[in-house]
């Protein structure tokens, strides 16, 4: 995993509210879907984007999708503490990192990035944060006043009442602005008449001195030089009244605000209880929207992780035996197909000599395999008809099955058991096949992949095989030491013994991986030659020979299914198995020599 900070220059140069978010990459498991599960891909959060890629080293052939995550959510899964999901809209990533720590690294960038993205970043809240509050603010004022208004009859009339003074005092604004135009104008002309006046006592002194402010016309009368103001005023401008009225009009404007204020702040519990309430209503209609939509995604997202088996999952334990059960009709049909369309390529596959698949060996897990066999040999081949542990859940013919019902930690870890008689084979044939890794593929229809991790010896390999899924269930995949033994007998009069047995182990070229569940087994199928004297002189034939098969299996399937399901499935497929697996023998042992 990388991190890479995109701010550039020295701590004192940066002003901490403008750095960005690291960038971050790294492995991430992605969920595919119901068939592919699980995957590695290369994640890169950038730019308040996250992207994925099929590997880092594709990077530069594009992202296989990426996500905005400024109305990301981002939940960390409740059980599993590697899992976290990042949805957008309708658009669901299920993802997985390797351990919690990295989960927890990932989910502090995701949030940084979405945090400093756009309006819903700290320092854009900060930046607009006055122009929002009061935007809010004004709209749920604007709403409640509205209803208000509609209802307060007495504030609507005052309000009408202050429309109506505005009128009239824009009128005598008006005409006291006439009046005092005709007033400047009045001066200006008495102190041209006056500037006359004095000019002409300057010429006339005694004239002047005699008849005091008077001035004599044309026909020798005296008057005044300056008319005596009249109380109408210049232009007939009652001065006096219209100051009176205008005072009047301010004071009634002074009022009826003053009645407005107080009607308002009594409205105004009224209005908060309303915003109140109306808050609240939003806040049940968002939170039913929101579960709303968790629903929808669920039933959307069906094929998604939470849909596949596990403790938690959310699909029901009817619905998961249905859901096997289809998919493994759906599988039956198919091999059904191919069966009758496949033409079986001869394979001749050398078989060592007896002497070889009787001694131990010497590989690292040549004592183990030891163990196994002796464990196998002593318990494996007791007959259970005393024990009342063991069920006998199918009888069809020579076949039989049983099970003992074992559950560790919630998990089916039912021990099986199984008996068969098949006519015209030996033990050390049957045994060949079941072990040849050559012809596994030719009559195993459920597995998916197949190989040889390692050869340990001539009769010992280590092999490594994925099945095929069966959704709900989760895919499996097994890792295991495949041996074939023949037991020497300890008389004459044993019958021949041949033994394969699997059982799992570890091996650095084979790790298990997000895509698969890692099951465990150990699996024995002792086979035993029983020969009916032929008649006469003649030479024992196939119709002489009868082959006793003992086939238990221990399976840990490495996760939580329903025990129902588990066992129906077991009770279902096991008959089926043997019946073809010896049917395949039977067919390639036809008209060929006997193997003893």
């Amino acid at each position: 995993m990388s991190e890479k900070s995109s701010s550039s220059g020295s701590d004192e140069d940066v002003d901490p509210e403008s750095v960005q978010p690291v960038e971050l990459g790294g492995v991430l498991s992605k969920w595919t879907n119901y068939i592919h599960g699980w995957q590695d891909r290369w994640v890169v959060l950038k730019n308040n984007t996250l992207s994925y890629y099929k590997s880092e080293d594709e990077r530069e052939y594009g992202c296989r999708g990426s996500l905005c995550l400024s109305k990301a959510v981002i939940t960390p899964h409740e059980f599993d503490e590697c899992r976290f999901d990042i949805s957008v809209n309708d658009s669901v990533w299920y993802l997985r990192a390797e351990d919690p720590e990295h989960r927890l690294q990932w989910i502090e960038s995701i949030e940084l990035h979405k945090a400093e993205s756009g309006y819903g970043s700290e320092s854009s809240l900060r930046r607009h944060g006055s122009m929002l509050s009061l935007t809010s603010a004004a709209s749920a004022l604007s709403a409640t006043s509205t209803s208000s208004f509609k209802k307060g009859h007495r504030l609507c009339e005052k309000l009408a009442e202050m429309e109506t003074f505005r009128d009239i005092l824009c009128r005598q604004v008006d005409t006291l602005q006439k009046y005092f135009d005709s007033c400047a104008d009045g001066v200006s002309k008495d102190e041209f008449q006056r500037d006359r006046v004095d000019e002409d006592e300057d010429d006339f002194p005694a004239a002047s001195k005699a008849d005091g402010d008077c001035h004599h016309n044309n026909n020798g009368s005296k008057e005044k030089l300056f008319a005596p103001a009249s109380p109408k005023g210049i232009n007939g401008i009652d001065f006096k009244g219209e100051a009176l009225t205008f005072k009047a009009t301010t004071a009634g404007i002074l009022s009826t605000m003053s009645h407005c204020l107080e009607l308002m702040l009594k409205r105004e519990d009224s209005w908060q209880k309303r915003l109140d309430k109306e808050l609240e209503k939003r806040r049940r209609v968002e939170d039913a929207y929101k579960s709303a939509v968790y629903e929808l995604k669920k039933k959307s997202q069906y094929g998604g992780p939470d849909y596949e088996e596990g403790p938690n999952s959310l699909i029901k334990e009817d619905e998961f035996f249905d859901a096997v059960e289809a998919a493994l009709d759906r599988q039956d049909k198919i091999e059904e197909q191919c069966q009758s369309e496949k033409v079986r390529i001869p394979r001749l596959t050398p078989v060592p000599p007896g002497d070889v698949f009787s001694s131990i060996g010497t590989h690292r897990f040549a004592a183990k395999v030891e163990e196994m066999v002796q464990n196998h040999m002593t318990y494996s081949l007791q007959d259970m008809g005393g024990d009342a542990n063991w069920q006998l859940v199918i009888e069809e013919g020579e076949m039989k099955v049983y099970r003992r019902e074992v559950e560790e930690n919630g998990i089916v870890l039912d021990p099986l058991k199984a008996t068969h008689s098949v006519k015209g084979v030996t033990g050390h044939e049957v045994c060949h096949y079941f072990w040849d890794t050559a012809v596994r593929m030719d009559w195993e229809t459920t597995i998916e992949n197949f190989n040889v991790v390692e050869t340990l010896s001539d009769n010992a390999v280590i092999v490594y095989q994925t099945h095929k899924r069966v959704w709900p269930a989760s895919q499996r995949d097994v890792l295991y030491v495949s041996a074939i033994r023949k037991i020497l007998a300890t008389n004459e009069n044993d019958p021949d013994t041949w033994l394969v047995c699997n059982f799992s182990v570890d091996h650095d070229k084979a790790l298990p991986t997000n895509r698969c569940v890692r099951a465990k087994i150990n699996v024995a199928m002792i086979c035993q030659t029983l020969v009916s004297p032929p008649e006469g002189d003649k030479e024992i034939s196939r119709d002489n020979i009868l082959c006793r098969i003992t086939y238990v299996a221990n399976v840990n399937p490495g996760g939580w299914a329903p025990a129902s399901v588990l066992r129906a499935v077991a009770k279902r497929e096991y008959p089926k198995f043997l019946k073809r697996f010896t049917s395949y023998v039977q067919e390639k042992t036809t008209g060929k020599n006997i193997l003893f």
